[in-house]
């Protein structure tokens, strides 16, 4: 067996951060630590954090007047922003910068007058955040059949977005078939899918002519994640998407195979290598790492860690 790994895979820069910005936080003000919504979609992150005495909650009536709350990665409406605000409560917001990008190109499109499509998964954190900025001007699209089904006039003012964590393949599709609909729409100065987004499927899409069988490692909740398998399939190559070692079923390998081992950007490092220690226990396989690109992004930490770092 050959295991391809590619590269890059796994934690991104909003991640990151996200992720030091929660460890920060328990250090500093102790625990329990409020977090909304999960930090990053990831099992084992979750997990992780809920030992050391974060609680992650979907309501805040379950947060303490006065107590810390950490923002997810993934970003919140305004109205969450003010009912913290109402209750007292001490905010440090993790969102990463490229998804806030998105809430400010929102702000502005809508300030401006246009109706906002914006391309993303219903019910996804990151769309909920994105729509809570300016429901009364944003419609959502999923696929062509939602683009094909909008109640606008061919010559609407209009504007599109989108999540950050699409396909960039599907994303094009669906924003060719708005640009038929509405020839004048408006759009950012620059894609909103996220730099890591992009370089993970085109390691994927690279390395699938070598691939017998590609793993993705990452939880079912990441949409990141489920697009890299979705990617995989879409070039004819075999994708399983796999929490962890406990997830590999042996009966999909042969001793004689190429596998391709990914992972979205909230899974762990450590996870990965599990699940390679595991293929390598019981097949005789050789490693290889494939690098497309070298990633250097970092994102500073909230402004209220950055503070304990300068007292």
């Amino acid at each position: 067996m050959q295991i391809l790994l590619a590269s890059p895979r796994g934690f991104c820069a909003g991640v990151n951060m996200a992720i030091e910005s929660l460890e920060r936080a328990i250090r500093a003000f102790g625990t329990p630590l409020y977090v909304y919504h999960e930090i990053v979609h990831n099992r084992w992150v979750v997990e992780h954090f809920r030992a050391e005495g974060a609680v992650f909650v979907n309501d805040l009536n379950e947060v303490p007047q006065g107590a810390h709350l950490l923002y997810s990665a993934h970003g919140v409406p305004p109205e969450i922003r003010r009912k913290a605000s109402e209750r007292g409560l001490k905010t440090i917001d993790a969102t990463c910068p490229l998804v806030t990008k998105v809430h400010t190109e929102a702000i502005r499109f809508a300030r401006e007058g246009y109706t906002i499509v914006l391309i993303g998964h219903p019910g996804h954190d990151e769309v909920v955040g994105t729509m809570g900025e300016a429901p009364d001007a944003m419609v959502l699209v999923k696929d062509l059949f939602d683009v094909d089904q909008l109640k606008l006039a061919n010559d609407a003012k209009v504007a599109y977005l989108t999540q950050t964590t699409l396909s960039a393949e599907d994303a094009a599709i669906i924003i060719g078939r708005l640009r038929e609909r509405f020839p004048k729409i408006a759009g950012p100065a620059r894609e909103d899918i996220c730099y890591a987004t992009q370089n993970r499927q085109e390691a994927v899409k690279l390395l699938a002519d070598e691939a017998d069988l590609l793993l993705v490692v990452g939880s079912r909740n990441s949409s990141n994640s489920q697009r890299l398998a979705e990617l995989a399939r879409s070039h004819g190559v075999i994708a399983q998407l796999i929490d962890g070692p406990d997830d590999i079923d042996l009966g999909w390998f042969r001793d004689e195979m190429t596998v391709v081992v990914s992972a979205g950007a909230s899974a762990p490092e450590s996870i990965v290598e599990k699940c390679v220690a595991f293929l390598c226990g019981n097949f005789r396989a050789t490693v290889e790492t494939r690098c497309i690109r070298l990633e250097q992004i970092r994102f500073a930490l909230p402004d209220p860690l950055r503070a304990i770092d300068r007292s």
